[in-house]
């Protein structure tokens, strides 16, 4: 993503943001909320002049419209965002419109940004000058490929076949091959990841086959494969050696401290009667909320409040999970400096 921010009066103010990829469209939908005012350049038809006998095909034509946002969707297979509100500068004010935002389409939002706002407009543009990391996730006779975005993997193609050891005729290379032909398309960084002896082979396979490709490979030791070997990749911290997005990773961590002192009944708070005692208090030196709270009037509240007691803030993507073990609690939580009775 590009960002172009203006001068910001008391945390208020213009922001032009420029998304470039599907990543950048799921940003925007947690930046873009009910309330905000929102300006792009869209289609909207023209009047057509009452007194013609046979009046014209209505003709849309751009313009540039400021919409006082209602509700916002984010439609990951289309690869789009869709914003609705009621036009309040521009032509036809006081009529409906919806914004269908794609990848190049330019905004400007008017709105108060909170420091979590900011910190994920900076993170959308850092990550925008690296190449998609993948995880290849590998066993005998199974593979699962996945594209890392950073709202959590996305799961891109599994291939199964028989186990070259069972047979013995050779269908580990088979294997090999079937998996191989779908990497052409990478150019990113590749991460091999499994438990024994097979993704190491893979690996002197693919230095054969596909050089270019192998040459950005590594190998990570799990073990497990598919959504299991991803969470440990990024446990491990391989992807903070990658690329300088940590955001999934500090996700994971965060969620296993959680659980442990959850565990070993240590200074904690889920849910939001336990989580806005313990801000009350000033003890909440961590607070950690699922991105699918983030227009909750009631949760949005409770991060200004956070904010007052020095508290930082982590958003969880509800896509990854880490937020779906979040959202099981409740969807918020804080990680407390002291003990509440």
């Amino acid at each position: 993503m590009k960002a172009e921010q203006g001068e910001l009066q008391r945390s208020y103010g213009e922001i032009r943001l420029f998304p470039e990829s599907l990543d950048d469209l799921w940003h925007l939908s947690h930046l873009v909320a009910p309330g905000d005012l929102v300006f792009a350049t869209t289609l909207r038809t023209a009047e057509v002049p009452q007194d013609k006998v046979r009046p014209e095909k209505p003709e849309k034509r751009p313009v540039r419209l400021g919409i006082r946002v209602e509700k916002v969707e984010f439609h990951k297979t289309a690869n789009r965002l869709r914003v609705f509100g009621m036009i309040e500068q521009g032509m036809d004010t006081g009529a409906h419109h919806t914004l269908n935002i794609e990848p190049g389409f330019e905004i400007s939002v008017i709105r108060r940004w909170r420091p979590v706002d900011l910190e994920r407009i900076t993170r959308a543009v850092r990550a925008s000058l690296y190449e998609a990391v993948h995880i290849l996730t590998i066993e005998e006779g199974d593979a699962e490929l996945f594209r890392m975005r950073q709202f959590g993997p996305e799961g891109v193609l599994s291939v199964s076949g028989g186990s070259g050891k069972e047979s013995g005729t050779g269908s580990r290379a088979e294997f090999f091959e079937r998996v191989a032909s779908h990497l052409t398309g990478i150019s990113g960084p590749l991460i091999v990841a499994g438990p024994g002896f097979v993704k190491d082979d893979f690996l002197r396979y693919l230095k054969s086959a596909a050089p270019a490709i192998a040459e950005k490979a590594v190998v990570v030791e799990t073990r497990r494969i598919g959504h299991g070997a991803v969470q440990d990749v990024i446990g491990l911290g391989t992807l903070d050696t990658i690329q300088e997005d940590l955001q999934l990773a500090r996700e994971v961590r965060l969620m296993n401290e959680l659980l442990e002192r959850i565990a070993k009944d240590q200074p904690v708070a889920y849910g939001r009667a336990e989580v806005r005692r313990a801000i009350d208090y000033g003890a909440c030196e961590r607070l950690l909320v699922v991105d699918s709270l983030l227009h909750d009037e009631w949760v949005i509240h409770l991060m200004d409040r956070a904010e007052l007691v020095n508290a930082a803030i982590v958003v969880f993507s509800s896509a990854f999970d880490p937020g779906k073990q979040l959202e099981g609690l409740g969807g918020i939580a804080a990680l407390l400096r002291y003990r509440i009775e």
